[in-house]
């Protein structure tokens, strides 16, 4: 089939794309940027803002399945940026499916839409949307896949939004790096007393379940037009499972610690001054990363057993295994 990855650069991206590329698919790789590397595989690059309307709709046309990757994550930067790259965005890749003929929309989307700052214990797919939202990436994520639930069936385009927590893995560039560097600066500090249960995704399980959700998006299927959790099926204990990598890494342990209530109180101090000063670099703190640190937050997987068939390939000790072995290859 023919397929566009939006973020094809990205982690999650760049592995659905070479997972495409490795079962004889041709794959079109859309992004800011061209990715040699991925060119150098097969894919075809299309160099686009996702906030440019008609060369996202020109990128779509033709396409079997598009895979609706990019967006903007982290959790510092004004609305404006969050609303053009998630909500913008997704308005444009769904005007793109319309009007190309594209019959099957995925759409990354992440459990933070329904973080509310509270523990979520097993919840499942009839958590709802918060009141108020934590900040602006959870904001437009939500916003965003409202808008592809809601387009499922329109114009023939059937669509799907997967929810993977905390996806880990060989390439990522985003949280084990940000984790290592703050232990290896003495910089990281647990929050809360330690205790807070987690969901977690490798990345390859990631990849899996977007497959399956294209390869079941029909009409008649139960998946159309609903949002789904994803993860390794078995919570960790935050705190034990971030010093479990450190070991592995032979970096000293977290053992300094600061109560919930202080480091929210801290986050919310920070926001409030970085947003008087117009800093754009991201504070230490903030109220949703204290609350992601302290409380548990975990799903129930029962929905994407049932209708994607999914069940996590990579368990979480091969997953590790094969993630320090590269990071602590010469390259790594």
């Amino acid at each position: 089939m023919k397929a566009l990855v939006t973020g094809g650069g990205g982690f999650l991206g760049g592995a659905l794309a070479r997972r495409l590329l490795a079962d004889g698919h041709e794959v079109f790789v859309l992004g800011r940027n061209r990715y040699p590397e991925m060119e150098a595989l097969g894919a075809k690059g299309i160099v686009a803002d996702l906030a440019d309307r008609s060369r996202v709709v020109s990128a779509c046309a033709g396409m079997d399945v598009v895979f609706h990757v990019g967006a903007r994550a982290g959790l510092w930067g004004s609305f404006e940026d969050y609303y053009n790259s998630n909500v913008l965005a997704t308005i444009n890749v769904l005007d793109g499916c319309r009007e190309g003929g594209v019959s099957r929309l995925v759409y990354t989307s992440s459990p933070s839409v329904t973080f509310d700052g509270q523990d979520h214990l097993g919840a499942d797919e009839r958590l709802g949307y918060p009141r108020k939202f934590l900040n602006f990436y959870s904001q437009t994520k939500a916003m965003a896949e409202k808008l592809v639930l809601k387009a499922n069936g329109e114009h023939g385009v059937l669509t799907v939004a997967l929810r993977p927590h905390i996806i880990w893995g060989p390439g990522d560039n985003h949280i084990l790096p940000r984790l290592i560097a703050r232990a290896r600066q003495g910089k990281l500090v647990r929050v809360g007393d330690g205790s807070n249960r987690v969901d977690v995704t490798y990345v390859d399980n990631a990849v899996e379940a977007h497959l399956q959700a294209a390869e079941r998006l029909e009409p008649s299927a139960a998946l159309a037009g609903k949002a789904y959790f994803l993860s390794q099926g078995q919570p960790v204990v935050l705190w034990d499972w971030v010093n479990q990598w450190l070991e592995r890494l032979g970096i000293a342990p977290v053992r300094r610690s600061i109560p919930f209530r202080a480091a929210y109180t801290m986050g919310a101090a920070l926001e409030k001054v970085y947003g008087l000063l117009g800093k754009t670099e991201e504070p230490r703190m903030t109220r949703f990363l204290a609350c992601q640190l302290a409380r548990s937050h975990y799903y129930n997987l029962e929905a994407a057993r049932r209708d994607l068939s999914y069940q996590p390939a990579v368990g979480m000790a091969e997953g590790m295994d094969r993630t320090v072995e590269l990071l602590l290859s010469p390259v790594g």
